[in-house]
């Protein structure tokens, strides 16, 4: 977190016929992955069309930002629903490719994966 300022996450969830698009907006770390959590459980509860977390906006992220993706993914294939992560910044990218966990989730540059 940055001195001066809280750290707060905004999580928009767009939903259209053929996808579902959730957009965290702020750094996702110890204190705000509950928010997001609380957003994806909501978000994923029913349907089944392709879910995109565009994580275009998030500078930083920490394990339990991971974790909490993680979490989403396990939701999603049990519900046999495609999951991608798209438009990571070079910061979080490193998370995922240090712990390997690139081979796990689909990460692409936009959401025509």
């Amino acid at each position: 977190m940055h001195e001066g300022r809280p750290n707060t996450l905004d999580v928009h969830v767009d939903a259209t016929d053929d996808r579902l698009i959730i957009r965290p907006v702020g750094e996702i770390d110890l204190s705000t992955s509950p928010t997001l959590r609380a957003s994806l459980q909501t978000a994923l509860s029913g349907g089944t069309c392709p879910v995109f977390v565009n994580l275009a906006a998030v500078p930083y992220m920490d394990s339990s930002g991971v974790a909490t993706l993680v979490e989403a993914l396990q939701i999603c294939r049990r519900a046999k629903r495609d999951l991608s992560l798209v438009q990571l910044t070079d910061r979080v990218l490193s998370i995922f490719t240090i712990s390997k966990l690139d081979t796990v989730f689909t990460i692409c540059d936009d959401m025509n994966c």
